[in-house]
């Protein structure tokens, strides 16, 4: 055990198993206490390894972290305090390792319930090699104006209540962390504060024993008393006992073991931590009090009467000239965190993202406010959520079923059309689903598949400006433009898209107007006059339905409808449908097992 100081102001920890808020709270401390360095030098999550960004006063910094404690302890040999935030199943393990590395000498153990067998092994290790354990089941410790542990003293509106940004004359050991905390208000109410405080943790085998403390601090020349606030349960301040009847301490101890109320209890009642169960006469409070007492300690009538004796004691101090004046020092602001600026209403911030589609901030998500659970009790189907996501309103069953039987026609048209092609060859490179998946989809344009916001736009404008057919294509092919969703490298007069025939078949049956689809019809006649496959194809039949969707529904305004086909929503619906299909042959060519492809030789014209 470490006979004197075991922290400064340029001490730094390994925090293990990484918690968010309590390095954070360790870092606004050193910016507090004017540190010039972070007092955590590195992060080791098991497994990852990176950075983490976090800040140091105003300054956002990136701490490394680190896959293995032996990877951390080699990056960081100045780091020697090991804080573990392991839960009480991995904590032995993981602070044994820390344990065996020469550069660490102090751990601190925050779980609870550790095995007592694991923690008798973890106590006798650090005894023969001299270093020191904080725990198990602690909050830590503090030296004021230079080093914490974790969460220890709390908030930093409590530390700087306590005074804790810059050191004191008083030495405070206890087993109750959350003690601790009210303890260190009460120690800077009626003194100059805390030097160092150490809270042992409540298990029944602590690694470092009241008195371990008491022994060191009594080293610190600027220590010039010490408190200890001990509990009913267990023979640890006995030790302290006969640490001062040997006279091992000289400065004043005033001292305090709580449960002195078990007695009220007919049977044996245990009190919070593990350790605060009398197991005798021995173990009571009032016994363990009345041989501190006895043994020189300053020893009040009741935990009230404790923050008195405090004060009296340190004033006594003063007297004797043992306690020079501290000088008051402003401690600097820690700049509060946006989060909860915007919450308290201190500041606002602009946001970066707007989105009006979706809400996942209450208890389910929303499409265009409508609850998840709603969409599944009213058994709406893929064409309902497409109705929310895209045109943010729930349109008539007519229209999602529409939209669903494009989507059905359009997910696949054979293992030949480019889009597939490209998946099929990417696919049986190896590449994994997302890349065959890509690789097909961006063949969609102009040429393959892209046609329906062309098709849709320029039958629209024929539509509206009366145009004949004759003068709508032949206007088209004076600017050298084909007549989007218009033309089919397979399909003719005598051998129809069945897609289209469908597609028509239901609009007929249930839209309010088709004159849209009309339109386009007439144009083939007039198309099909110059060559037999100029047929409306499945683009055109989408695009010029869908206008009469939009149109026939009365749902959407004429710039609502402009803007819906100038965005790309039509082309939507196809890069929708396709990935279906493509997502199949991606999965086809893995089944099969596909080798590499290699386009044949014989299938291509060299020449010069």
């Amino acid at each position: 055990m470490a006979t004197g100081q075991l922290f400064s102001r340029t001490t730094q920890a390994l925090f293990y198993n990484y918690k968010q808020l309590p390095v954070q709270r360790m870092l606004d401390f050193d910016f507090l206490c004017g540190r010039e360095t972070p007092s955590v030098a590195g992060i080791i999550n098991p497994g990852s390894e990176g950075f983490q960004k976090l800040f140091f006063g105003q300054e956002e910094i990136a701490i490394p972290v680190h896959a293995t404690i032996e990877a951390a302890c080699a990056a960081h040999p100045t780091a020697d305090v090991f804080i573990n935030f392991a839960s009480f199943r991995s904590a032995a393990a993981s602070s044994m390792a820390a344990l065996k590395q020469p550069t660490i000498k102090v751990v601190a153990i925050i779980a609870e319930g550790v095995p007592e067998s694991d923690t008798k092994h973890l106590i006798a290790y650090a005894r023969a090699n001299n270093k020191v354990v904080i725990g198990p089941a602690t909050v830590g410790g503090i030296q004021a104006g230079a080093f914490k542990i974790g969460d220890t003293a709390g908030t930093i509106d409590n530390i700087i209540q306590c005074k804790l940004y810059r050191p004191g004359s008083v030495g405070f050991v206890s087993k109750s962390g959350g003690m601790s905390n009210e303890m260190y208000n009460t120690v800077a109410r009626v003194t100059d504060g805390i030097y160092e405080g150490i809270a042992i943790g409540g298990d029944v085998f602590p690694g470092s024993t009241l008195s371990d403390h008491i022994l060191r601090f009594n080293n610190i020349p600027q220590i010039k008393m010490m408190v200890v606030l001990g509990e009913l349960g267990g023979r640890d301040e006995y030790s302290l006992v006969e640490a001062l009847k040997q006279g091992k301490v000289n400065k004043p101890v005033v001292a305090w073991v709580s449960g002195t109320c078990a007695r009220l209890f007919k049977s044996e009642v245990q009190f919070g931590h593990a350790g605060a169960k009398s197991g005798g006469e021995m173990e009571s409070a009032q016994a363990k009090n009345q041989a501190l007492m006895d043994a020189g300690a300053i020893v009040p009538t009741s935990f009230e009467a404790l923050e008195s004796a405090i004060k009296e004691t340190f004033e006594k101090l003063v007297e004797e000239g043992k306690v020079s004046p501290i000088k008051e020092v402003a401690p600097p602001q820690i700049p509060e965190d946006l989060s909860s600026a915007i919450k308290s209403g201190k500041v606002r911030a602009p946001t970066h993202i707007i989105s009006t589609i979706s809400d996942d901030r209450g208890e389910e998500p929303c499409y265009a406010g409508v609850p998840m659970s709603s969409i599944i009790e009213q058994g709406l189907g893929v064409g309902d959520v497409i109705s929310l996501l895209w045109f943010k309103r729930s349109l008539p069953r007519y229209c999602t079923k529409f939209i669903e039987i494009c989507v059905m026609l359009c997910a696949d048209h054979g293992p030949c059309v480019s889009g597939a092609h490209n998946t099929i060859v990417t696919a049986r490179a190896g590449k994994d689903l997302v890349s065959s998946l890509v690789s097909g989809l961006l063949t969609i344009g102009p040429r393959f598949g892209g046609a329906i916001d062309d098709a849709a736009r320029y039958f629209k404008d024929a539509c509206d400006r009366n145009l004949t057919p004759y003068e709508f294509v032949e206007g088209m092919k004076k600017k050298g433009i084909r007549v989007p969703g218009i033309g089919h490298r397979i399909k003719s007069r005598d051998n129809r898209d069945k897609r289209v025939e469908l597609l028509q078949k239901f609009a007929r049956s249930n839209f309010p107007s088709v004159k849209y689809m009309e339109y386009a019809v007439t144009v083939e006649s007039y198309t099909l006059s110059k060559a037999n496959n100029l047929v409306l194809n499945v683009d055109g039949a989408i695009g010029s339905l869908f206008l009469d969707l939009l149109a026939g529904s009365g749902m959407f305004s004429k710039q609502e409808i402009d803007e819906i086909v100038q965005i790309g929503y039509l082309n939507g619906l196809f890069v929708l449908a396709r990935s279906i299909g493509l997502i199949g042959h991606t999965f086809d060519q893995k089944r099969l097992k596909q080798p590499l492809y290699r386009h044949p030789w014989e299938d291509v014209l060299y020449t010069k």
